[in-house]
């Protein structure tokens, strides 16, 4: 009995000194949430426990309130399975969207109406952490989607449109580039090619190039002798000198 008094005491002074805290349950959603009617719509809760996560325990439960007169209603309640409601505006329009083990208890709304224009809350209790504050997300609903959307959805299209653009220049940029190596590579094998070509060994310059002749020589045979004498008929000193033999020859016999 002292021992049980003695570990109260102790206990309610920790408490006391604020040594020992008992730390609430956190949630946390978006402040305000703009849809445009028709559409769907994820209402995103996610939570922080200090205590560990119990599957068994753990209960989560969405509710609405009107923004002009009306009676709070319930949207969505799940305690190990999801359990959306029988009756009421949110009757086959709320389904479960989260993940309990992933901190997240977020519900999805279809087929938004202008009577859904007033105030989700997200509860969550953990036990034995069942204390803290419920989310709460201001819901509108409007006929078309705002400036400051469609401005991003715009920017969003303008940018994807823009990367596409950009990858195709740069494309065809290293297509053209790589012809154009491509060509220049083949017009430098082109005019390489000549110049590798066997010259004649005999000529050092062309102005200086020592042409060599072939002459066509004619053979005749001498009846007197029977020798075989050769006559280029392209030569004409050799000619000459044959011509100038001949008179010599016709010069003795006359004398």
């Amino acid at each position: 009995m002292c021992a049980k008094l003695l570990v109260l005491v102790v206990v309610y002074g920790l408490a006391a000194s604020g040594m020992l805290a008992v730390q609430g349950m956190k949630v946390y959603t978006s402040s305000d949430v703009e849809a445009v009617n028709g559409t769907d719509v994820r209402l995103k809760c996610t939570f922080q426990s200090s205590a560990s996560i119990n599957l068994n325990s753990i209960t989560v439960s969405w509710s609405f309130r009107p923004l002009g007169p009306g009676r709070e209603e319930s949207v969505f309640y799940y305690h190990i399975k999801g359990y959306p409601p029988l009756e009421g505006r949110f009757r086959k329009r709320a389904v479960w969207a989260g993940d309990i083990m992933g901190r997240d208890a977020s519900i999805i709304v279809r087929e938004v109406k202008f009577t859904y224009n007033g105030t989700f809350s997200c509860q969550i209790k953990n036990p034995p952490d069942v204390h803290g504050n419920a989310g709460e997300i201001r819901f509108r609903v409007v006929h078309t989607a705002s400036f400051s959307e469609l401005l991003l959805l715009a920017l969003a299209i303008g940018g994807a449109i823009g990367l596409v653009v950009i990858f195709l220049v740069v494309f065809v940029s290293c297509r053209r580039c790589a012809k154009n190596r491509a060509r220049q590579r083949h017009t430098e094998v082109d005019q390489e090619s000549p110049r590798k070509e066997r010259k004649d060994p005999t000529a050092c310059h062309p102005s200086r190039a020592v042409h060599l002749y072939v002459s066509q020589s004619s053979f005749e045979m001498d009846s007197s002798d029977g020798m075989i004498s050769t006559a280029s008929s392209n030569d004409p000193s050799s000619s000459s000198e044959d011509e100038r033999s001949t008179d010599e020859e016709v010069g003795g016999d006359s004398d």
